[in-house]
């Protein structure tokens, strides 16, 4: 069976976008493939963290990915930081990485800003950590939004960089998966931005810890323009807000966009805003029950990463054994 690796920071709660980009996704691949799902707070601490507020989203990372539907007991779940292999295979995989390929990311440059000199090396290296991620499990598949798609050719380009230094074809080529309607949902406040957990203001997102009335409230508040809702998908073209949201509602429903803009076509924002209000209700808010309910035991929500953690160490163990010895290492 083909092996899937994806993963997510545990910073800020999880929003809209992660879950229609991302784990809602993942609960649909874990029949099809060998699934492993990391919570990547090796990734977090490249920026200061607090440890206790680290440890808690952790946990909430992790009940979010149970409460909406990936089974722990199928799928591997578990924290980066407990399997050491990612942390040694980064430094292996930064030996044979060229600054010149890390020089052409453009999320470092996004992040740093004007901070360059004085952010830590990890900022600046971690996409070698996002490759050792990947490379550690063989993993065949990695389901990606369009903002990532770099990083996983870069860790193609390592594998490829690292079997030939080698001479081995040790590490497969990852291929990447981009699923779902909306695999890229933007801000409620300004449509050409993407929906952010770093975003200052709370509307423009939909928090999956959000309760009935604040959804319904951040959906009124959206920004829209003054025109009725397009005939066509063209109509979209220079309507960012409006597309964003008709985009959403597509993905709750399992429509397509062109399904979604010809049911709507004609209609006025607030008609559509109470739809699309009960709707992501009605699928968000299940999700966000049972993500309490597991948040209220958080010695099960721990057993369950611990479990995972020993799961994972074993598919990597062996790999970066083998490492170890294509580099030239002595074994203890």
């Amino acid at each position: 069976m083909d092996r899937i690796f994806s993963g997510i920071q545990p910073t800020g709660n999880l929003h809209l976008g992660n879950y229609l980009g991302a784990v809602r996704n993942w609960v649909r691949l874990q029949n099809d493939y060998e699934c492993i799902f990391c919570i990547v707070d090796l990734h977090a601490i490249t920026v200061p963290q607090d440890p206790a507020e680290l440890r808690r989203t952790t946990r909430e990372v992790a009940a979010t990915y149970i409460a909406a539907g990936i089974n722990p007991n199928s799928a591997v779940i578990f924290n980066q930081s407990t399997v050491s292999g990612h942390a040694e295979l980064s430094w292996l995989l930064s030996c044979i990485t060229p600054l010149g390929w890390l020089n052409r990311m453009t999320q470092f440059k996004d992040k740093a800003g004007k901070n360059r000199e004085s952010v830590g090396l990890g900022l600046y290296a971690y996409p070698v950590l996002m490759a050792a991620d990947i490379l550690l499990y063989k993993a065949t598949h990695v389901p990606v939004g369009e903002d990532q798609k770099q990083h996983l050719e870069l860790a193609r380009d390592i594998a490829i960089a690292f079997n030939r230094q080698f001479g081995e074809d040790f590490f497969p080529l990852p291929e990447p998966q981009i699923l779902g309607t909306a695999t890229r949902v933007m801000s409620l406040r300004d449509g050409t931005k993407k929906m952010s957990k770093s975003d200052i203001s709370d509307y423009s997102r939909i928090n999956l810890t959000d309760d009935a009335e604040t959804i319904d409230l951040k959906i009124r508040k959206a920004k829209t323009d003054p025109d009725a809702l397009p005939e066509s998908v063209e109509g979209l073209g220079s309507r960012p807000e409006a597309a964003n949201l008709l985009g959403i509602y597509a993905a709750l429903t399992d429509a397509s966009l062109g399904e979604t803009v010809s049911r709507f076509a004609g209609v006025d924002f607030s008609r559509f805003k109470k739809d699309l209000a009960e709707l992501a209700v009605t699928v968000l808010g299940p999700i966000a029950a049972e993500r309490a309910r597991l948040l209220a035991a958080p010695d099960h929500i721990d057993t369950i990463l611990r479990h995972g953690a020993e799961r994972a160490n074993a598919i990597a163990a062996p790999n970066i054994a083998h490492v170890k010895e294509l580099v030239g290492f002595l074994s203890p």
